[in-house]
């Protein structure tokens, strides 16, 4: 006579959609978290530093210089979710920028118009390095950098051949240009102090492009393009669309900052804008964006902004050498990929 022996029923495995996650590993895991704690830390510091960097003047100040990278730092924390780069992104400021005041000013056009032209410039800049990138395959660093060098070549010929020298000036005499200057350029009032208005302007356009990301489809599309474009593209997502709208969003905000620029101070250098396309990939990483794609926050790269604005103006107010500066930003940059690295493989692990 055999015996057999009744195998215990198996333990139901915990839904992971269900499964209590502790505050700190959700907190964690959000790509912005890093960022709101280096802005707190960063703030604390230089409040210790100098008196004058936590005063209504000083905010003003790095707000201002946070608020010009910050503007940028939207499309391109998109660009990067979405899998790619735009090394032409800070170029294009300038070109917006002299675009606008070489139509006006030399060639008599009205400003309004003119800032239509250059924007319909701009965006046919960004379609074609969108174009270039989905039909060509080739990796989006490649054809935004040969974008960046034609366009630098473009900006020093052009404005040298129409006057002569390597800015463009007086926008403040033609028609019209106090009305804009109001809209883009003025100051607002808080508390007795003054704010640059491209400050409001950072933090609407920081909510847009954060509802655009995480309340929407064309969010959904982003995501997916950067996280794996072959497989979202064989369930349906036009990730070639996806990326010519992200590459002409970028040129588009690069038209308004350039726009914005050249109405508040009325006249732009051809230089403008060199260099400041590493500024804005820097800040979008330190807020949470992956160098991979498919990972990131638009609220997380203003924040890299912020932090960004806070660290220039606060060595100034502190007595620091400002040589330091750079090394600071790079230190701050392989930080934020080392961080960013270890919280994407533990939201990973939470997800098994």
């Amino acid at each position: 006579m055999t015996t057999t022996l009744e195998r215990p029923p198996a333990q139901p495995q915990p839904d992971e959609r269900v499964a209590r996650v502790s505050l700190a590993r959700r907190l964690l895991v959000k790509p912005e978290f890093g960022a709101l704690v280096g802005v707190i830390v960063i703030f604390v510091f230089f409040s210790f530093e100098s008196d004058v960097f936590r005063s209504m003047e000083g905010a003003a100040n790095w707000l201002d210089g946070a608020s010009t990278v910050g503007l940028m730092a939207i499309p391109i924390s998109l660009l990067m979710i979405g899998g790619h780069f735009d090394l032409s992104a800070g170029v294009q400021v300038g070109t917006a920028g002299l675009a606008t005041g070489i139509m006006t000013t030399y060639w008599g056009l009205n400003v309004y118009a003119s800032m239509v032209v250059s924007l319909c410039l701009l965006l046919f800049i960004g379609f074609i390095n969108g174009f270039l990138v989905t039909r060509t395959g080739l990796p989006s660093f490649i054809i935004t950098l040969g974008m960046f060098l034609a366009l630098q070549g473009i900006n020093l010929g052009v404005t040298k051949q129409v006057t002569n020298t390597v800015q463009v000036s007086n926008l403040n005499l033609v028609p019209g240009y106090q009305a804009l200057k109001d809209i883009f350029g003025s100051q607002i009032s808080i508390g007795g102090h003054k704010f640059q208005i491209a400050i409001l302007w950072w933090i609407i356009f920081t909510i847009i492009g954060s509802w655009l990301l995480t309340q929407t489809r064309f969010g959904n599309w982003i995501f997916a393009s950067g996280g794996d474009p072959n497989a979202s593209k064989n369930v349906g997502v036009p990730t070639s669309r996806t990326t010519i709208t992200l590459f002409m969003l970028t040129s588009a905000m690069a038209w308004f900052v350039g726009n914005t620029q050249i109405i508040r101070f009325s006249t732009i250098q051809a230089q403008v804008g060199i260099g400041q396309e590493l500024i804005y990939i820097v800040a979008a990483v330190i807020g949470g964006c992956l160098l991979t794609g498919g990972y990131g926050s638009v609220i997380g790269a203003s924040l890299g902004a912020l932090i960004f604005g806070m660290t220039q103006s606060g060595i100034v107010y502190a007595n620091w050498n400002s040589d330091w500066f750079k090394t600071f930003v790079g230190a701050m940059l392989l930080l934020a990929v080392l961080a960013n690295q270890f919280v994407r493989r533990l939201a990973t692990q939470g997800r098994r």
